[in-house]
């Protein structure tokens, strides 16, 4: 019997007991545009796998006890050093475990690959206006996803028990308890006790292994579908409308690729985790509270907590016996909940302040939306300081420079550096939006030089191809606001633009809709300013041509 006939009859028996034929049909011909960007989300993607895969190996030979013991292992370097099991297992696997190595530095690059991918998947949504509706759901799990990996993170890289993890620990710890009321109870619900105590490594890898990962897996499984569901956005282009998805079938086009692309993404985790070593616990040693190592950091993605805790200054408040450190609740707590609170509400910000209620399929330019674009790139920056001054004693130390200057800094650039970056993004959009501007009214340049029997010299320019255009991608028409311009006879202005509220969502819309406006009819290339004209021009420019008339008619 062929393959193709028993693919056929195991087919013909899975669709005769589930009916499934049909929707695996669709499945297969559903239709995915094609752009760079849209690769960011299959790296997080194939990269929350790997996690998944490298993680469930280590589980095998990892011990989360903190029972003290004395290592006599293969690290001669720590013989007879007192230590926790879990450390010393993850030494084991480092060591002795055939792969092991191998297998923790791939899933330590696999876990920043995660997170980093997840940055730059949502900033892409962001800067092109994918979260709007109807995707908004899936934007909010987005936005979950991404806090919950922190977490995940963090307390991955806390479970191997070294000085350096240890150190991160006892910063959670001072957080923990900074938090007015409720500090000391969660302080003690994690930790079971006085720090570290003996329950923290346990109570970690079950948060690690089971309970976030399951959260995940669900939460990706809904995106995924949802994605799905509501089809792909795509970036403007020839044909391309709200209505419709121009792209590749799933079979065979984008199942190969996509295959071919998570290939890619292990082989590039394997070639990290082979040639560039990443958390070698083993040079730091066991956790000591008595110790800390000398430029120590966290992985990046939590960088800019670091870096606002070091940056913040003392601000205490002593009350009826009880001591609140604010430096610590707000550095801790402050930038992420902005970032992540702000992430969350701005789609349903914007669609209030816009008052576009109507579906969008069509991603935007960034230069197109140049107050979001902006908005964005404020936003990057303020998480950028904040992650360097994490690394302000090493900075301070390669600079030869002053560990106090580094820090103010860094004080003024968290004010001064997010409106900076949103004044030259939104003028550097407009800027590329009047290029563009340029290219409808009068073309693109060809390189050709004539001279006019004037004397006149030209260069010839040629309008824009139907896809060129298409690729340029009108900027959103103003959306009015109801009642904005209400008639003579209305003196009461509607509800929604009464007192100071409305004034500010007016003023609001009229921020965020800020663009060059497009040139009347669109444009059509064959303006002759600047000196620039189109080669048939140039006939017309003849002593005694005849209008319409080419040379040689």
């Amino acid at each position: 019997m062929s393959s193709g006939r028993a693919l056929e009859s195991v087919g013909g028996w899975l669709d005769d007991r589930f009916r499934g034929a049909r929707g695996v049909r669709v499945f297969l011909r559903k239709v995915y545009p094609d752009h760079w960007t849209f690769l960011l989300g299959e790296i997080a993607l194939y990269s929350f796998i790997i996690l998944l895969l490298t993680g469930t190996f280590l589980t095998l030979f990892f011990q989360p006890s903190m029972h003290p013991i004395v290592y006599h292992g293969s690290y001669r370097n720590l013989d007879g050093v007192r230590m926790s099991e879990a450390y010393a297992s993850t030494l084991s696997i480092s060591f002795d475990v055939r792969g092991g190595l191998l297998m923790r530095q791939i899933h330590h690059w696999a876990a920043d690959l995660f997170l980093a991918s997840m940055m730059a998947h949502m900033i892409r949504h962001f800067l092109t206006g994918s979260y709007r509706k109807p995707r908004e759901v899936n934007w909010l799990i987005g936005v979950v996803m991404f806090a919950l990996a922190l977490f995940e993170g963090l307390f991955g890289y806390s479970l191997p028990d070294d000085l350096l993890s240890g150190t991160g620990l006892r910063i959670l710890e001072g957080v923990l308890l900074s938090i007015p009321v409720v500090g000391t109870y969660l302080t003690f619900f994690l930790f079971g006790g006085p720090y570290p105590g003996n329950d923290i490594i346990p109570r970690l890898y079950i948060i690690h292994v089971l309970l976030i990962p399951g959260v995940l897996v669900a939460l990706v499984t809904a995106h995924v579908f949802l994605t799905v569901w509501q089809k792909h956005t795509q970036m403007p282009g020839k044909g391309r409308t709200n209505a419709n998805v121009v792209g590749q079938p799933f079979y065979p086009y984008f199942m190969v690729k996509t295959g071919a692309f998570f290939l890619f993404t292990f082989a590039a985790l394997a070639l990290a985790a082979t040639f560039v070593q990443i958390n070698p616990i083993w040079l730091y040693g066991p956790y000591t509270p008595a110790g800390i190592s000398s430029g120590s950091q966290p992985d990046f993605y939590m960088g800019f907590m670091e870096g606002a805790l070091r940056m913040i200054p003392s601000w205490t408040w002593d009350a009826w016996g009880h001591t609140v450190a604010w430096n610590v609740v707000i550095a801790a707590l402050g930038p992420l909940g902005l970032i992540l609170v702000g992430a969350a509400f701005w789609p349903f910000l914007e669609q209030w302040i816009t008052g576009d209620k109507g579906e969008h399929h069509l991603n935007d330019r960034p230069r197109n939306a140049p107050t979001r674009t902006a908005l964005g790139l404020a936003a990057i920056t303020f998480y950028g300081i904040l992650w360097a001054e994490g690394a302000n004693d090493v900075i301070a130390d390669h600079l030869n420079i002053s560990l106090f200057l580094t820090t103010e800094i860094a004080r003024y650039a968290i004010f001064i550096g997010p409106v900076v970056a949103y004044w030259v993004t939104k003028r550097i959009c407009l800027g590329l939006q009047r290029k563009d501007l340029r290219l409808l009214e009068h073309g693109v340049e060809t390189g050709i030089i004539r001279q006019l029997p004037s004397g006149e010299y030209i260069e010839e320019t040629r309008p824009l191809t139907e896809d060129e255009r298409a690729a340029l991608g009108a900027p959103a028409a103003r959306t009015a606001l109801p009642g904005e311009e209400p008639e003579e006879s209305q003196n009461v202005p509607p509800p929604g633009l009464r007192g100071g509220v409305g004034r500010v969502r007016l003023r609001l819309n009229q921020v965020l809709a800020e663009s060059v406006p497009p040139p009347a009819g669109g444009g059509n290339g064959s303006s002759d300013g600047n000196g620039h004209r189109p080669a048939d021009r140039e006939d017309q420019d003849r002593p005694g041509a005849k209008p319409g008339v080419p040379r040689g008619s």
